[in-house]
């Protein structure tokens, strides 16, 4: 591991992280975006999808915890796949989840900005096509991109306090949303609540594979807390590791309840017209206006929260990156004042509104969600599975400790990282069998992302030879 140089130690408690967590993966922003994707792909399973992908990420999360234990790092997949499996395959790693950040910026800002327009539109009288009209819904999402940026680059204790209180927010009116679902819907459901939503047996092999990668999307983000080890207090157990279980365990429970309210209230006719709006599509059901314009702003505060704790992840991995030498030196310097990677920082923003630019040229608005969610499960489950297999196999004399141990360390991760890897290739194999084009594009651009890693990877190690053939001849 390289030295720190300059990122603010000792400034998130346990309590932080586990709010750094939930942020990551941002609830409402979750429900908001990625609802109407996998009803559409699943139905009423979606809530199985949920459960089965929560106990996988589940597993994830002890791998990560586990590795976290052999060092604390902001590059963490880079630096623990590097140190067990060889630096080649913890660069690619880290370069997955850089790529799969950048793509976020595009599946993250777009519903803030649909929101913000939604809010708009209904409050200021603004035209009601803006909230399906691609350019001006991309604009939007740049605008939102561009001042979280400004948040994040400020440094960490203030990125930190933002994300508390749109936490704080977010939450309480998820709950009202909750409360008054069950209370108005709950003897007559859109859709009547049966246990075999849960049922192994209700699924295909397709239908199981399709629905837990689309889960997947609710799910990451929480392994922010991780790429902030270095900026944590010191502690036993570690206060990343912690905030990691406390936000996972919340996680699995909210997004399973929240998956039935979505479903005992809404039509599948509702959520599909509803798009990115499935939380106002709820609350305009439950409560009179302006009420209801609540849903609208935890939707925009739980997006902004999630760029936020992204930008973060992608600048920390790409800070950790350079700082070896993996990438370019110039993406490892920090702020003298601020003591964030402002370099790195800018990188992810600047990519973002390249992206953004892009999407514009696509029809609409949840095309260009579908795509980048399908591409970014693909990339999640390349970094997250090596992560899964470098503990398991770090790890490997566990398994004569005890059960308990065993499963903790070996097992579970094990079989969550192998899953991962059988959830993409199927899930591309059946989806390119099918020959359309729209999700053809969408496999093709998650696995060119993580291929374009070859040439940064191959031009890390021609400088990491030249600075030791200096070195030597020295």
């Amino acid at each position: 591991m390289s030295d720190n140089k300059g990122l603010a130690s000792g400034t998130l408690g346990a309590f932080e992280s586990a709010i750094m967590g939930i942020a990551g993966t941002a609830p409402a922003f979750s429900v908001a975006v990625t609802t109407a994707t996998i009803v559409g792909a699943v139905g009423e399973l979606a809530v199985g999808s949920i459960l089965y992908c929560g106990l996988i990420m589940f597993g994830i999360m002890l791998a990560f915890t586990h590795l976290n234990k052999i060092t604390r790092h902001a590059g963490a997949t880079y630096a623990w796949v590097g140190k067990v499996f060889g630096e080649s395959w913890g660069f690619l790693a880290g370069w997955g989840l850089l790529i799969a950040s950048i793509f976020f910026m595009v599946s993250a800002t777009t519903p803030a900005a649909t929101a913000t327009l939604k809010m708009f539109s209904e409050l200021f009288g603004a035209p009601e096509a803006w909230v399906k009209d691609v350019s001006y819904v991309t604009f939007t999402a740049w605008v939102w991109l561009t001042l979280v940026t400004i948040v994040v680059i400020k440094g960490i204790q203030h990125a930190s306090y933002a994300q508390l209180i749109l936490t704080v927010i977010e939450t309480v009116i998820i709950f009202a949303l909750i409360i008054g679902a069950f209370v108005e819907y709950g003897d007559k459901p859109a859709h009547a609540f049966s246990w075999s939503w849960f049922s192994p047996t209700s699924f295909s092999a397709e239908t199981f594979a399709q629905g837990a990668l689309i889960a997947i999307f609710f799910y990451w983000g929480w392994d922010v807390t991780m790429n902030l080890g270095e900026e944590t207090k010191e502690g036993t157990p570690n206060p990343a590791s912690s905030g990691a279980f406390w936000a996972m365990v919340n996680l699995i429970l909210f997004f399973i309840i929240m998956m039935i309210v979505v479903l005992i209230t809404l039509t599948d006719a509702e959520i599909a017209e509803a798009e990115t709006n499935v939380l106002y599509a709820i609350a305009d059901k439950l409560f009179p206006k302006p009420w209801s314009y609540l849903a609208v702003l935890s939707t925009i505060l739980s997006t902004i929260g999630t760029i936020e704790t992204q930008i973060l992840q992608f600048s920390r991995s790409m800070f950790a990156m350079s700082r070896d030498n993996a990438l370019h030196p110039i993406y490892s310097k920090v702020h003298p004042e601020w003591k964030t990677p402002w370099v790195a920082t800018f990188v992810i923003w600047f990519l973002g509104s390249v992206l953004l630019f892009c999407a514009t040229m696509m029809p609409t608005v949840q095309m260009i969600l579908d795509a980048s969610i399908t591409a970014i499960g693909i990339q999640i489950c390349f970094y997250m599975s090596l992560a899964a297999f470098a503990c398991a196999w770090w790890y490997r004399d566990k398994l004569n400790k005890g059960l308990g141990t065993s499963v903790s360390y070996v097992v579970w991760p094990a079989f969550s990282g192998a899953f991962m890897v059988f959830m993409a290739l199927y899930l591309s194999y059946t989806t390119l069998m099918n020959d359309d084009s729209e999700d053809n594009l969408a496999i093709y651009l998650g696995f060119a992302g993580l291929l374009i890693g070859l040439v940064p990877m191959f031009l890390g190690k021609l400088r990491r030879a030249k600075i030791k053939q200096i070195d030597f001849n020295r």
